[in-house]
């Protein structure tokens, strides 16, 4: 006899979706905290065996954020990340095939606040990325200093997230049998700074470092945008030179992440809170751009790929932004 379960009323949708947004700001802003205390209060207590063992083996899978990670499906395929979409809600948009006899590089513009877009649609199966590409395997790079953090790190690894460095990229670059996607949030950290709603500027202009990769390994790049990614937050009026921004830029260089003073709605009411908006996000993937393979590429060429990388953002840009309600007189600034 089959069983059927009648469906969740939708003040019961509603209250899982925002649940879940609420454990995800959560496991960024508190859970690293949260391991770190568990990590060294073990030690203190009748289960420091417990930390003791995970100290060993997180000496001796050191290098395994940097080795492509190990994802784990379960996690990817969780329902809650489907509630997350759903809160939104997020979507993956696909402009082109992309063959899984290659490997790709893909620029993520905006970085927007804590990068929902990307997180959703490339660390879980949420909005369909494996459907949408078959045969492709994400990963997306986050900063190295996160996965220093005990038990965090390995929670980052499950979704398909990977340390930011050089010999991390390579490794998922290099790959011969191809089906390999890197994810890279180029405007970084220091992005995050100028995203509040309604912005179209991007940090792109000088940043070149993931142009000259893709040239040094011969991938294709393929440039994302982010639709509605930075109406998620407001945040607090910080314009270049002020106070404030200088005290943020300060604190980027020393700790390697940025801190945006962004607030949203609450949990039981929308006046103020850390819960974003619920703003629907579209992330377009465009068509890829062949690249040609050289060892040590001259800076001539490396500005070269880079701008064909720009005026293919661009062109991404205008082709969709009307469909997600942006102004026809609304263009991406690059800084």
């Amino acid at each position: 006899m089959k069983v059927e379960f009648a469906p969740l009323s939708v003040p019961l949708q509603r209250r899982l979706q925002t649940a879940s947004v609420v454990q995800w700001v959560f496991s960024f802003l508190a859970l690293a905290q949260c391991c770190t205390v568990a990590f060294i209060g073990l030690f203190f207590t009748r289960f420091w065996l417990v930390s003791a063992l995970y100290a060993a083996w997180w000496f001796i899978d050191r290098e395994k954020p940097s080795k492509g990670g190990r994802r784990l499906h379960s996690i990817r395929n969780s329902i809650v990340w489907r509630y997350m979409r759903d809160y939104f809600p997020i979507t993956l948009v696909k402009t082109a095939e992309l063959d899984p006899r290659q490997n790709y590089l893909m620029g993520f513009h905006p970085h927007g606040v804590l990068a929902a877009g990307a997180f959703l649609n490339f660390c879980t199966e949420a909005s369909g990325f494996s459907t949408l590409f078959p045969g492709i395997t994400p990963h997306l790079m986050m900063l190295s200093l996160w996965f220093r953090i005990p038990f965090f790190r390995d929670y980052l690894m499950s979704g398909g997230l990977v340390s930011s460095d050089k010999e991390s990229a390579s490794y998922v670059l290099q790959k011969p049998e191809g089906g390999n996607m890197l994810a890279i949030i180029v405007g970084g950290a220091q992005e995050a700074l100028d995203a509040r709603p309604g912005s179209c500027t991007l940090l792109l202009k000088n940043r070149k470092g993931f142009v000259r990769l893709a040239i040094e390994h011969g991938t294709p790049l393929v440039p994302i945008f982010s639709f509605g990614e930075n109406d998620l937050f407001e945040q607090v009026r910080n314009p270049k030179g002020s106070c404030l921004r200088q005290l943020q830029h300060r604190l980027q260089q020393i700790m390697g992440i940025s801190l945006p003073l962004f607030h949203a709605r609450g949990i039981f009411q929308y006046s103020f809170g850390l819960v974003p908006y619920r703003r629907p996000i579209c992330t377009v993937v465009g068509k890829p751009i062949p690249v040609l393979r050289k060892h040590r590429p001259s800076e001539e060429e490396v500005d070269h790929v880079h701008q064909k990388y720009l005026n293919e953002l661009c062109k991404l840009f205008e082709e969709h932004k009307a469909k997600y309600n942006i102004p026809e007189d609304r263009h991406l600034e690059f800084i």
